[in-house]
């Protein structure tokens, strides 16, 4: 009896520690067993106080009285499936008749309490079918990626959902991009995150950094071409919009529009063409996007409006050409100049870091998902790397990008070094590197320290 009491406080003291000091080893261990039975004995009960029930049947009714027997109770929502996985379990049902999957989305917050889970949200996958995923625990304040996150062309994992999703950088769904934040909020990870995962894909990654290079230089063995200051990213944008043309006249060349010609083989941008011809697909990824729209004299104003020209020019045409723009900023409003907000209605993927005022984080969410607003102002400075990303269609969610120093993104690029591609129209502001050295030296944001 004694050798069972201590086996049990082993086991219980196991538990209070791994679930104070490593939440992720709890939830496989006992989290997800003590959660699906909670689900299992508390889910009638739960969704009747949640009001997620309907009354029985006439037919039902009628039978009971004729019969002599009770009245049958309420029923809730069918379960269709009840599915572990690594960061909680997901829970499907199926709604019955007169329920709306708006009413499961209202009370996830209630679900959330009732059955012991950190977090709760739901979608509708079709009519009638509604999918509950709960997180055993915070998965944003330790953010671990699977090892298996299922990449394909130009999608990139770049990081977790609350709901312990992964989180895509998907170009070909959503083209263009634009991220905002206050400084230290997590932009400079979310960017290394994004080039180390193109980092490995066949399409050619081009720069612009006026901070004097410091962001992306450091990266630029795996860039077709990278500009440090306001006049080469005017060049290097207007060699941009010319290739841009090219590409277009290759795809009408390409076209062969006849009658024998089959509907799926008629090419509209870059992805219908044989892979023999395909242009390389360009990513456009710029650091600070006021740098290249302030001015102080006329000259300055002249450069800054043929730089949002060719900008606005990538962003309504390039897509089919398989340009896309990766735009960050720290503000993105009307302040910066005409054609601002023009450009800003294109770039359709939005992800906002820590802001510093409500108006950042309405020129990010204002104008596709007004919620979003609330929830990016609400991010905490102590948690650097959060963010709230939106798309047009109204719909938003809290991510986080795992942590990857400038060293480790270095050592990613300098890896895929041999997938740079020689774009004809981009060689003039192609990086020229000095040879890997043998030993590797530490990189930092910070300045190197003297004596």
């Amino acid at each position: 009896m004694t050798g069972s009491l201590v086996t049990l406080l082993l086991v219980v003291v196991t538990a209070l520690i791994l679930r104070w000091r490593r939440p992720a080893w709890y939830w496989m261990t006992f989290g997800v067993t003590l959660a699906a039975l909670r689900v299992a004995v508390r889910y009638a009960s739960v969704m009747d106080a949640c009001g997620l029930t309907v009354p029985p049947a006439r037919w039902r009714l009628s039978l009971a009285r004729m019969t002599n027997r009770p009245v049958p109770e309420s029923r809730a929502p069918r379960i269709l499936r009840l599915r572990p996985t690594r960061t909680g379990q997901v829970l499907r049902i199926k709604l019955r008749p007169g329920q709306d999957a708006f009413d499961v989305a209202s009370a996830t917050d209630r679900l959330r309490h009732s059955f012991g889970m950190y977090g709760v949200t739901s979608r509708e996958l079709r009519s009638g079918i509604v999918e509950l995923r709960m997180t055993g625990y915070d998965v944003l304040r330790r953010v671990q990626m699977p090892a298996e996150t299922g990449p394909a062309a130009m999608r990139i994992p770049v990081a977790l959902r609350e709901d312990g999703s992964v989180h895509y950088r998907d170009y070909r769904a959503v083209p263009h991009g634009l991220t905002l934040g206050a400084t230290e909020s997590g932009k400079s990870v979310y960017q290394r995150n994004l080039v180390a995962g193109l980092a490995a894909h066949d399409v050619a990654l081009v720069g612009i950094d006026c901070k004097q290079g410091v962001e992306l230089f450091p990266l630029a063995r795996r860039f077709s071409a990278l500009a440090d200051n306001p006049d080469t990213a005017l060049e290097l944008l207007e060699a941009l919009v010319q290739h841009m043309e090219d590409v277009y006249q290759l795809i009408r060349s390409a076209q062969r529009i006849t009658v024998d010609v089959p509907d799926a083989d008629i090419a509209a941008d870059i992805w219908d063409l044989p892979a023999d011809i395909r242009p390389t697909p360009v990513v456009v990824l710029v650091d600070e996007v006021a740098e290249l729209a302030l001015f102080a004299t006329k000259d300055e104003e002249k450069r800054r409006d043929r730089i949002v020209t060719a900008l606005v020019r990538l962003a309504q045409l390039g897509r089919a050409s398989g340009i896309y723009l990766e735009i960050c900023g720290q503000r993105f409003g009307s302040e910066l100049g005409k054609g601002i907000t023009m450009l800003r209605a294109q770039l359709t993927g939005r992800t906002a870091h820590r802001v510093n005022d409500e108006s950042s984080a309405n020129m990010a969410f204002g104008d596709i998902a007004p919620d979003a607003v609330l929830a990016a102002i609400q991010i905490p400075t102590d948690v650097p790397g959060i963010a709230v990303s939106g798309d047009s269609a109204g719909g938003w969610t809290r991510i986080r990008a795992p942590h990857t120093s400038l060293r480790q993104a270095v050592n990613i690029c300098n890896r895929h070094a041999d997938r740079t591609p020689d774009v004809p129209a981009l060689a003039a502001f192609r990086p020229a590197v000095a040879p890997l050295a043998s030993a590797a030296a530490p990189l930092t944001k910070a300045a190197p320290t003297t004596a």
